[in-house]
């Protein structure tokens, strides 16, 4: 009998250091040479300081920055660990009646048309990504809020925005949290 629990622990053993540490060890040795910033989680810093991730959604309320779309990730939204969706459905009147709710605050802004990403939500909650219609919406309340011709902060915009892939692949988009740090970066905010 030993001799057949002998190699099974053996190998178990084996296989166990060649692919529970030996394999991830060598794969997070290879991306932090080649895409160290990826590796650590696109972390974005300030000051010497980290501030956020480029990869995920945080909440900006304050008229002197854009704000992210809607998220219904956790309480209070944005929340890494509860990333999800709402699961709310097409027909649900509780999603219906929160969407028309935001586009009735928003058409207050002076604007009829609402782009859709200011009004839903990504699926995971956490879309760090707003498109360019939604920018150009918020453009006179950030350089009204920072005391700035509306041209200086769309220059900004149009500096951050990512085109699609390969330019056939995905949407135009911009990330949020770089843009508003950018303009932070540009234009101190109140300037003026």
């Amino acid at each position: 009998m030993l001799t057949y629990i002998r190699p099974a622990v053996v190998m178990l053993a084996l296989f166990t250091l060649l692919t529970g540490v030996a394999y991830p060890l060598a794969i997070t040795g290879v991306a932090q040479l080649v895409l160290p910033s990826v590796a650590n989680g696109s972390q974005l810093n300030s000051g010497g300081q980290v501030i956020g991730s480029g990869l995920i959604g945080q909440v900006f309320t304050s008229d002197k920055y854009f704000h992210g779309r809607p998220s219904a990730a956790g309480q209070n939204g944005y929340d890494a660990l509860a990333s999800s969706g709402s699961n709310l459905g097409p027909l649900s009147k509780t999603l219906l009646d929160r969407i028309t709710a935001d586009v009735q605050t928003l058409r207050g802004t002076g604007t009829a048309l609402v782009p859709a990403d200011a009004v839903t939500a990504s699926g995971s909650g956490l879309d760090p990504h707003i498109t360019p219609a939604y920018a150009a919406f918020q453009l006179d309340r950030v350089a009204k809020a920072r005391g700035v011709a509306r041209e200086s902060i769309d220059a900004i915009v149009q500096t951050l925005t990512e085109q699609p892939f390969i330019g056939i692949i995905g949407e135009p988009r911009i990330n949020v949290l770089q843009l508003n740090m950018a303009l932070d970066r540009a234009i101190a905010p109140g300037a003026g």
